[in-house]
Parts: C-alpha cells; sequence; structure tokens
C-alpha cells in the first residue's frame, strides 16, 4: 500500500492528464452501475463521495447529511473528493471517479451557498481529465434509497447544473447514452481507449 509521503496534494504524476477520468451524471442514471461493470474490467474506480458520506454519516448518527446540514455535507465532499484524487494511482487503465470536486460546488452554487475561496483554488488545482462522462436522467431507472431521499424532479435539476458547471470550469462533457450495462461499458471502454494516455 502506497504510504502517506508518497501521496502528494494535487496527484502531480496525473493531475491534468488523461489518466483521471470522472463520470458523473444524473443521481438514479445508472452511473454506479456503470462503473461497478467498469471495475470488473479492470479500471480503478473511485467511490462516490457522497454516498460514502451518508453511510459513515448515518453510522455514526452524525448530521453532516444533505437532508440535514447540507452545507456541512458539501464541504466533506469537497475534502473526500480531494482525498480520492491524491489517492488515485492509474495502471494500464485511467482511473475513474464517480463524481469529483465540481458536483460538490455546482451543488453549493445551485442551493446558493457560500463557495470558500479555498474550494474555488481547488477546482483550479485539482484538474481531472479534459473530457468528463455524464450519464443522463432515466425515470424507468431511479429510485429512491436510505441514502437517495430526493425525487426524480431534483435529480433532473442537478443534472441540468452539472451540464453547465462541468463546461463553466473548462472540461469537456460527453453522454453515456441509455442502454444496458454492457452497452454502456463497451460505449465508455471505446472512448477511453481513443483518448491518448497523456
Amino acid at each position: 500500500m502506497t504510504g502517506e509521503a508518497d501521496r502528494a496534494a494535487g496527484n502531480p504524476a496525473h493531475n491534468g492528464s488523461a489518466r483521471l477520468v470522472v463520470v458523473s451524471g444524473c443521481s438514479g442514471g445508472g452511473k454506479s452501475t456503470l462503473l461497478a461493470a467498469m471495475a470488473r474490467r479492470g479500471y480503478p474506480v473511485l467511490p462516490e463521495p457522497g454516498r460514502q458520506i451518508v453511510k459513515e454519516q448515518l453510522f455514526i448518527g452524525g448530521d453532516a447529511l444533505p437532508w440535514v446540514d447540507t452545507a456541512r455535507f458539501l464541504e466533506l465532499c469537497v475534502v473526500r473528493s480531494m482525498q480520492f484524487f491524491d489517492m488515485a494511482s492509474p495502471d494500464d487503465r485511467p482511473a475513474l471517479f464517480d463524481r469529483s470536486l465540481i458536483d460538490a460546488v455546482a451543488a453549493m452554487d445551485r442551493l446558493r451557498l457560500p463557495v470558500p475561496a479555498a474550494t474555488r483554488r481547488a477546482v483550479e488545482r485539482y484538474r481531472y481529465a479534459p473530457t468528463v462522462y455524464l450519464v443522463p436522467p432515466w425515470e424507468a431507472l431511479f429510485a429512491a434509497d436510505a441514502e437517495r431521499r430526493h425525487g426524480f424532479a431534483d435529480a433532473v435539476a442537478e443534472y441540468e447544473d452539472l451540464l453547465r458547471a462541468y463546461p463553466a470550469y473548462g472540461y469537456a462533457v460527453e453522454e453515456i447514452p441509455h442502454g444496458s450495462v454492457d452497452a454502456r461499458a463497451d460505449a465508455l471502454d471505446r472512448r477511453l481507449r481513443a483518448r491518448p494516455a497523456a
């Protein structure tokens, strides 16, 4: 396992390269299922920060939850996103992130929450691959659960914000169309292989 001393802030070996790829999109649109399929194909996958934080907060009885203290929840998402970025160690295939710093900042903007200057700087300094892949809304798949308590309309609004936010922060966006899990994984795999590794 890589030691803490080997884990530089901002992951300078890969920062801004095609080796750190974000897969984001509509909540409940099949994103995490797609990423699980990519993991089975050998891609390193970093988990969704928000889901991790919700599980931890529910486990300890904390209140940094999106339906209790949204601002604190999003602050923790920023910190966790940076941690996952620093941890990423792509091998012969790029590392795939289930959401990113941009998702948290877009949520802050959408909810009119203050975005700390340090968070804005993090978005500038923690740079993912230039192209981000988004999973669009898919009502037939959407289902609320213990960690996802919002409705489909809120998920669509979130997605529309991401469509604006990623280009605003300098990223190109490509959608992964509806289809079977294997078809979506094939489509993403083809696109990743077509990108230069640098």
